[in-house]
C-alpha cells in the first residue's frame, strides 16, 4: 500500500505525547527517534509522573518539548493529562519504551490522515529486547479493521494509533477503571461502538521494548484480558470463549514466528 500526500491538501499536525517515569534508562532512544522524524509539524508533550531519577535532566537537554511533571494515578491517568494538553490535529503516544521505526514515521501518518475520510490510523509494531533494542523479538503485524474483530481478540497496536483530537473531545478518553486494558478498551470504544473511520498502514511505524506493565508477568496479563472481557460486555459485544481466545493466541504466536518485511 502507498500512501501520497494529495496536491493542494493541508497535512494536519500532531500532538505527539511521551509518558514517562523514571524513564532514564530508555527515554534518550525515544527524543533520538522523534528528533529525527522528517515531518516537523508535531509538538511534543512530556508527561512525567513526578521522576526522581534523571529523566527530566536527559528531556531538558534534548530541548524542543514541553514538559509537565508531577504525580499522576497511573499511565492512563497521564495520557489523559497529555490528551487534555494537546493543541494538535491528531494526537499519538511514544512512551518512554518505545521508538519509531524509522525517521519517516510520522510523514507516513501525517500523509494518511490528509485525507479526512479518515478519523485514525495505526499501522504495525515490532517488539524488540529490552537489552538489545536492534534485536526483533515478536512482529506484531495488525489488518483492517472489521467490526466484531475486538470479540476475536484483535486491537491495533496502540502505540500505533493516531486519532484525531475531536474524536476524544466527543467520545471521550481512557477510562481508568481499566487498570491495565484502557487502550484496548478506548479503541473498542472508538472503532466498534462509536464507528469512527480508520486506515491500516501496512508498515512498521514503532519499535517497542518488552517489559511493560501487561507483558512483564503473566497475572498481568491475565489480568489485562479479564479486563478486555468486561470492556466488551459493557459495550453489548457478546463474545464465546473459543471465538476470542483462539484466534487471539494464534496471533501471539505469529507474532513470534512471522519475521519484518521490508517496508
Amino acid at each position: 500500500m502507498t500512501i501520497t500526500a494529495r496536491i493542494g491538501s493541508t497535512r494536519p499536525r500532531i500532538t505527539l505525547i511521551t509518558v514517562c517515569w523514571n524513564a532514564e534508562k530508555t527515554i534518550a532512544s525515544t527524543l533520538d527517534s522523534v528528533d529525527a522524524q522528517t515531518f516537523r509539524d508535531f509538538e511534543h508533550l512530556i508527561i512525567d509522573g513526578g521522576s526522581t531519577d534523571a529523566t527530566l535532566s536527559i528531556v531538558a537537554t534534548a530541548g524542543n518539548r514541553t514538559v509537565f511533571s508531577g504525580p499522576d494515578k497511573g499511565i492512563y491517568d497521564a495520557m489523559n493529562k497529555g490528551i487534555a494538553r494537546a493543541s494538535g490535529d491528531i494526537v499519538g503516544f511514544l512512551n518512554a519504551d518505545d521508538m519509531f521505526a524509522n525517521d519517516s514515521a510520522l510523514e507516513t501518518i501525517a500523509t494518511a490522515l490528509e485525507n479526512e475520510e479518515f478519523d485514525c490510523c495505526y499501522g504495525d509494531l515490532i517488539y524488540v529486547s529490552q537489552q538489545d533494542p536492534t534485536r526483533q523479538v515478536r512482529y506484531w503485524k495488525s489488518s483492517t479493521f472489521a467490526i466484531g474483530a475486538f470479540r476475536r481478540g484483535w486491537c491495533p497496536p496502540h502505540p500505533t494509533f493516531y486519532v484525531r483530537r475531536s474524536i476524544y473531545k466527543k467520545y471521550g478518553s481512557f477510562d481508568q477503571r481499566y487498570s491495565l486494558a484502557a487502550d484496548v478498551e478506548l479503541m473498542m470504544r472508538f472503532l466498534e461502538r462509536a464507528r469512527i473511520t480508520s486506515l491500516y498502514i501496512p508498515k512498521v511505524l514503532v519499535r517497542m521494548r518488552l517489559g511493560g506493565a501487561t507483558n512483564k508477568s503473566f497475572s498481568n496479563i491475565r489480568r489485562q484480558n479479564t479486563e478486555i472481557l468486561q470492556a466488551l460486555a459493557t459495550h453489548g459485544l457478546k463474545v464465546s470463549a473459543l471465538g476470542f481466545w483462539a484466534p487471539k493466541l494464534l496471533n501471539r504466536l505469529q507474532q513470534f514466528v512471522r519475521k519484518k518485511q521490508e517496508n
